[in-house]
């Protein structure tokens, strides 16, 4: 549930740990963001992945897609997946958050969050293929929504950032191995929102 109050002006909760994490509200313009949200929607090849939690087996709430370089598969709950072939939109977002991050991502995993009571749990991106302190960069089209983390030895110490339309955010060498992060269900009406995090798979 996003609590607004809790939010600074900038979008971010107060102390948000730098050294962990970057944030760039109007990373890509909203003409052009507008036309990214349309394509993904309607263009990517969306899958549902089946979880399996306590014995039971359980629809993602969300839908995925996996693109990359040749090689690079990926497992997503569980489930291997082959990449899809690059498109023109994911290498012009690839180039320009290349850029930012100063490292080559060699391939990217679409989620799409239809409305508010698509979420992903509480994790963190530590599979094997990543390599030890992966370097995560995000971008985010469409409904706003709060991307939380907590620190793994101590659940009082957590941040949130409100991910806008346009947005980048910066996953930086040592979250993955010390905190989780969240995108919650949302009790309130939300629009569709694409989210992509351009990963470097070994």
């Amino acid at each position: 549930m996003e609590q607004l109050s809790f939010f600074a002006e900038a979008g971010q909760s107060k102390g948000l740990p730098k050294e962990l994490l970057e944030y760039r509200a109007g990373f890509i313009d909203r003409g052009t963001s507008d036309r990214l949200l349309h394509t993904f929607i309607t263009e990517t090849p969306w899958k549902q992945t089946i979880q399996k939690m306590w014995e039971k087996e359980y629809l993602t709430p969300r839908l995925t897609a996996w693109y990359g370089d040749a090689g690079t598969d990926y497992s997503i709950s569980g489930k291997i997946s082959n990449p899809n072939p690059w498109t023109h939109e994911l290498l012009m977002l690839k180039d320009r958050v290349e850029q930012v991050a100063g490292i080559r991502f060699n391939s990217v995993l679409l989620n799409y969050y239809r409305d508010g009571n698509d979420s992903v749990a509480w994790h963190s991106d530590r599979e094997s293929v990543l390599g030890k302190n992966p370097i995560i960069a995000s971008v985010s089209f469409g409904q706003v929504r709060s991307f939380d983390i907590r620190n793994k030895a101590d659940h009082s110490e957590h941040y949130s950032v409100r991910l806008e339309h346009g947005s980048f955010l910066l996953m930086k060498a040592g979250l993955q191995e010390n905190w989780e992060h969240r995108i919650a269900k949302s009790p309130k009406p939300m629009k569709a929102r694409v989210n992509l995090t351009f990963r470097v798979v070994i």
